[in-house]
C-alpha cells in the first residue's frame, strides 16, 4: 500500500496575503489618488491645452498646423504629466470626460482663431460616447467651417478595436471637411485591407522610427517604406519626435511633408500663433 502525505490546506488568508501585496496595494493607493486628482481637475476646470508645432519639412520656418496636448493640473497649479494618469483613466468613463474637454478646448481654441489648424487626439471610445460626439456636432453646427481646420488623430491600435465603427465616423465626418491622422504610423498591426478602407489624409510615423534616422539604416528602411506606402494612397507624411538637425535633413530628403519635435518646439501653453492675434488686436 502506497502512503500520501495529506494534502496541506492552505488557509484563506495566504492566498488574501499573496494577491495583496506590498506592491499592489501602493500601486492601487497611488492609481486611487491620480484618479481623485484628475476628477477634481475636471470639476473645477483645471485644465490647459499646450501646443506643438508641427512644421513644414521644406521650410522649418512655417508652421502646418498645431497639435493640442491636454493639461491637468494640480491644485498648486502644477501640471500633472500625462503619462501619470492616461494608462489608468484611458479604459474608463473618467477618460471620456477627458476626452470630451480636450476636444471642447480645441474646438473652442479654433474659433477664436480663424488662421489656426489644428490637430486633437482620440479614441475609438470617443464615437460611441454621447457626450463627446455632442461637443463635435453643437459646436460644427454653431461655428460652420471649424470643421474644415479640425484634424482628428487616432492611433493604430484604437482604431482596430472596432474598425468599422471608425470607417464609418470618418466618412461622416469628412463631409464636414474634418481631416484624419493616423497617429504612432508603424507602431501598430494595421491589415493592409483595413489600411485601405480608412482612407486616413495623414499619417504620423512613429518617433521610433525616427530616432537616428539620419544613421539607422534600419530605420531607415522603415521610413522609406511607410511613406511609400502613405504616398501610393495620396497620404500626407508626418515625422514625430524629430530632435536633431541631421535627423530633420534626412527626413526632408527622404519625402517627409512636416516635421514634429522638441527641435522646432516643445508644447507650450502660450504658442506664438498667441502672440500673433494680440498683435493684430492691438
Amino acid at each position: 500500500m502506497t502512503f500520501q502525505m495529506p494534502e496541506r490546506k492552505v488557509p484563506k488568508a495566504d492566498f488574501v496575503a499573496a494577491e495583496a501585496s506590498p506592491l499592489g496595494f501602493a500601486i492601487s493607493q497611488v492609481d486611487s489618488q491620480t484618479l481623485a486628482m484628475v476628477s477634481a481637475a475636471l470639476d473645477t476646470r483645471r485644465l490647459r491645452l499646450a501646443f506643438q508645432p508641427v512644421v513644414l519639412s521644406g521650410d522649418t520656418q512655417r508652421v502646418g498646423f498645431y497639435e493640442g496636448f491636454i493639461r491637468v493640473l494640480d491644485p498648486t497649479g502644477r501640471a500633472i504629466p500625462a503619462r501619470d494618469f492616461m494608462p489608468v483613466v484611458e479604459t474608463q468613463e473618467l477618460g471620456r470626460r477627458i476626452d470630451c474637454a480636450v476636444l471642447q478646448m480645441g474646438l473652442n481654441t479654433l474659433a477664436r482663431h480663424p488662421a489656426l489648424r489644428l490637430s486633437i487626439n482620440m479614441s475609438a471610445r470617443s464615437i460611441g460616447y454621447p457626450g463627446w460626439t455632442r461637443v463635435l456636432r453643437q459646436t460644427l453646427k454653431g461655428h460652420p467651417g471649424v470643421g474644415r481646420r479640425l484634424i482628428l488623430e487616432i492611433s493604430e491600435s484604437s482604431a482596430m478595436t472596432v474598425p468599422e465603427i471608425v470607417i464609418a465616423f470618418m466618412h461622416e465626418m469628412q463631409k464636414e471637411g474634418i481631416c484624419f491622422a493616423l497617429d504612432d504610423f508603424g507602431a501598430g498591426f494595421m491589415a493592409p485591407r483595413y489600411f485601405r478602407n480608412f482612407l486616413f489624409d495623414m499619417v504620423k510615423i512613429d518617433g521610433q522610427f525616427i530616432r537616428d534616422a539620419d544613421t539607422h539604416p534600419d530605420n531607415q528602411v522603415m521610413v522609406e517604406a511607410l511613406v511609400s506606402l502613405a504616398r501610393h494612397f495620396d497620404m500626407f507624411t508626418v515625422a514625430e519626435g524629430v530632435e536633431t538637425v541631421p535627423e530633420a535633413e534626412y527626413l526632408r530628403k527622404a519625402g517627409l511633408d512636416c516635421l514634429q519635435g522638441y527641435l522646432f518646439g516643445s508644447p507650450t501653453v502660450k504658442p506664438d500663433f498667441l502672440d500673433i492675434a494680440a498683435a493684430r488686436r492691438s
